[in-house]
C-alpha cells in the first residue's frame, strides 16, 4: 500500500527480457534503503525489488506480461525517468490517499501547462474507468495522489500545486503522453458490493 506522495525520481538504467516479461534496473535516491522483497511503486506500478547493487545506487525488479499489458511499463527503457515511492509502514502518516499500485488503466494527456496562475493537467480517461473519476475525488496519476478538479465526458482536469510540480515529472508531460491511472479504491469496493 502507498500514499501517492512521491519520494524521489528514479532512472531506468537497464531493461532485459526474461521469461514472461522484463527485468528493470532503476537508479534510485533511496536504493540503499530498499531490500529484496520490498514493494516499490514505480510510476504507480507496484513492483517487488529483487536486489540492490553493492553500492546502494540501483535496484532491480521484474515486470511480468500482465503488467506490461496494463501499464506504461511496456514503453520504459534505458533513460526513462520514473516516480518512486516505497510502501508505507503501519506507523506512517497517510498524507495522500490509499494507493495500491494496481494500475487500472492508461490515460492520455490532453493538456499540461499553465492556465492563468494554475498548472492544469487534463487527461482523457478510458471509458471503462470514467464512472470512478468524480469531482473532488482521488486519482493516482503515475503514482501521484491527486484531487480531481472536474470530470466531464471522459476528460478530467487536475490542478497541480507548486510542491507537487516541484517534486514530480508533471511539468514535463506533453499532450499525447500516456500515464498510469489508479482510481479510488473505495469506489471500486462500493461498486462491487452494490453489484452483489
Amino acid at each position: 500500500m502507498f500514499t501517492g506522495l512521491i519520494e524521489g525520481i528514479g532512472l531506468v538504467t537497464a531493461r532485459r527480457a526474461h521469461s514472461g516479461g522484463v527485468r528493470l534496473t532503476i537508479a534510485a535516491p533511496m536504493a540503499a534503503e530498499i531490500r529484496a522483497g520490498d514493494s516499490v511503486a514505480v510510476n504507480g506500478v507496484c513492483l517487488t525489488a529483487e536486489q540492490t547493487d553493492s553500492a546502494g545506487r540501483t535496484f532491480t525488479a521484474a515486470a511480468v506480461a500482465e503488467t506490461l499489458r496494463r501499464t506504461t511499463a511496456d514503453a520504459w527503457g534505458r533513460g526513462t525517468r520514473v516516480h518512486l515511492e516505497r510502501a508505507i509502514r503501519t506507523a506512517d502518516r497517510l498524507g495522500g490517499h490509499l494507493v495500491q499500485g494496481h494500475v487500472d488503466g492508461v490515460a492520455r494527456v490532453v493538456r499540461a501547462g499553465r492556465a492563468g496562475r494554475d498548472f492544469v493537467l487534463a487527461l482523457a480517461v478510458p471509458e471503462g474507468l470514467r464512472r470512478y473519476v468524480v469531482d473532488k475525488g482521488a486519482l493516482a496519476v503515475d503514482g501521484i495522489s491527486l484531487t480531481v478538479g472536474s470530470a466531464r465526458g471522459g476528460l478530467c482536469r487536475l490542478y497541480i500545486v507548486p510542491e507537487t510540480l516541484a517534486r514530480t515529472l508533471v511539468a514535463g508531460y506533453r499532450p499525447g503522453a500516456r500515464v498510469n491511472i489508479e482510481v479510488d479504491l473505495v469506489a471500486k469496493y462500493v461498486e462491487s458490493l452494490l453489484d452483489r
